[in-house]
């Protein structure tokens, strides 16, 4: 067999690894492993299996992600989110859908400290569920936009799916940083926009809340300043060329362990509790980049990302026409691998299409993160639905799938809008340029 056709039957091989549940880092590196030894021999592919995976558990590089990880517990048990939560509920709680709104909000504002969708998504069913409950809004509103919500996390900046895109790509962690905050801050007001309407239209979905004063108003600015601290010393920090992006991860978790200890908000079981979500969290995603390495390496011989871009650029289509093709694929693909996976799977066959096309490919890595934010939304591998339903055990999966639905239209429409004005994204990084 030639390599190309062993590494079509690698792929079909991972797929049906996948199917059975295996662990999608494992399922990489099983998949990778057998294949390269068939293509090239079993002695090179153990050593380029020992090889690979102390180069990527050693990078200095993939640091980041455990220091993010970690600044994003620590916000978590130092009561962050529940604190910006409140600030959003008192400004505008009781407008229909109010409550609703402040938790795209305080999604938005977690995520901007957090780095991961699956997090947010956890952290805001813990925090803004039983408020909306309490106030009668209905399950799939409320479940749905905590799903969707959280998702802004994979987005807005600190996100781990950006640094793991930039380290594969070679582009500037700073620059993928800055290109998500406009698309972020557009999908949230969109999100906001779908709720407004759809409870204007059936106020029972978001009943109105009480209405606070003025003074409670301003008085609840209080709780996004250690918000706006921590995404000012990360982001300001890069984007004046202060940190590197290591380094800034490094003031994020520094900031925020030192605002857990000025709130009283930290103690050793609690240390305890972030330690470990931070030592399992990066390990996963330690695990998953690493089979992705060494797939990467099985596709990198049998010639098939050479082969499909090939293939892509040899179509009689525009350049447009090529990116809806591989944009549709994402969103096909999405709806059943994890967006991390996902991105680490397909970069290595895309990336050399695009830049063969001509496209940016900071604004490439934003197209893919918005695409891949519909796939935690919809079934059958909507992980942030599964999240939240296994938070609110009472609430059905079918509700939660169904609440959100709007949203992805939503995000559809931001796609086409960050495709038709790419500036949107390549505003802000520009200026560093």
């Amino acid at each position: 067999m030639s390599p190309v056709e062993i590494g079509v039957i690698g792929c079909l091989i991972l797929l049906v690894l996948l199917l059975t549940s295996m662990p999608v880092a494992f399922a990489m590196l099983a998949a990778g492993v057998i294949g390269f030894a068939l293509i090239v021999n079993p002695a090179a592919a153990f050593s380029m299996v020992s090889a690979d995976l102390y180069e990527t558990f050693s990078s200095y590089s993939l640091t980041v992600i455990p220091l993010f990880v970690m600044m994003g517990q620590i916000a978590f048990h130092a009561g962050i989110s529940r604190r910006m939560f409140r600030t959003a509920y008192v400004w505008i709680g009781h407008l229909r859908g109010g409550l609703a709104m402040a938790t795209v909000g305080a999604c938005a504002g977690f995520g901007a400290i957090c780095g991961s969708g699956p997090a947010t998504a956890a952290t805001m069913s813990a925090v803004a569920l039983p408020e909306m409950k309490r106030y009668g809004y209905a399950d799939s509103l409320a479940s749905g936009t905590v799903a969707a919500g959280g998702s802004l996390g994979m987005l807005i900046p600190p996100s781990v799916v950006f640094i793991v895109y930039a380290l594969m790509t070679e582009q500037s962690i700073g620059d993928l940083f800055l290109a998500g905050i406009i698309p972020g801050i557009l999908i949230a007001l969109l999100f906001c926009l779908s709720i407004y309407f759809s409870c204007i239209g059936n106020s029972r979905l978001g009943p109105a809340g009480p209405r606070h004063s003025w003074k409670e108003r301003f008085q609840s600015l209080t709780g996004v300043i250690e918000t706006l601290i921590l995404f000012f010393l990360v982001m300001g920090g890069m984007f004046f060329g202060i940190f590197t992006p290591i380094e800034a991860a490094a003031m994020g978790t520094a900031g925020s362990f030192a605002i857990a200890i000025f709130q009283k908000e930290m103690s050793l079981h609690k240390l305890k509790m972030i330690i470990f979500e931070t030592v399992r969290t990066s390990s996963m995603i330690f695990f998953i980049v690493a089979g992705a390495v060494i797939f990467g390496r099985f596709l990198a011989v049998s010639r098939i990302p050479f082969a499909v871009a090939g293939f892509f650029v040899s179509l009689p289509l525009p350049g447009w026409g090529v990116m809806i093709i591989i944009i549709l694929f994402f969103l096909f693909a999405g709806c059943f691998i994890d967006a991390l996976a996902l991105i680490l799977l397909t970069i290595p066959i895309f990336y050399p299409v695009i830049l063969e096309l001509g496209f940016d490919p900071v604004w490439f890595g934003v197209i893919v993160v918005v695409i891949t934010q519909m796939g935690v939304i919809t079934p059958p591998v909507g992980v942030n639905v599964y999240v939240v339903s296994g938070i609110e055990r009472d609430i059905p999966l079918t509700v939660i799938f169904k609440g959100a639905l709007p949203y992805l239209l939503m995000l559809l429409i931001s796609a086409l809008i960050l495709i038709v004005f790419p500036q949107l994204s390549l505003f802000l990084p520009g200026l560093l340029r």
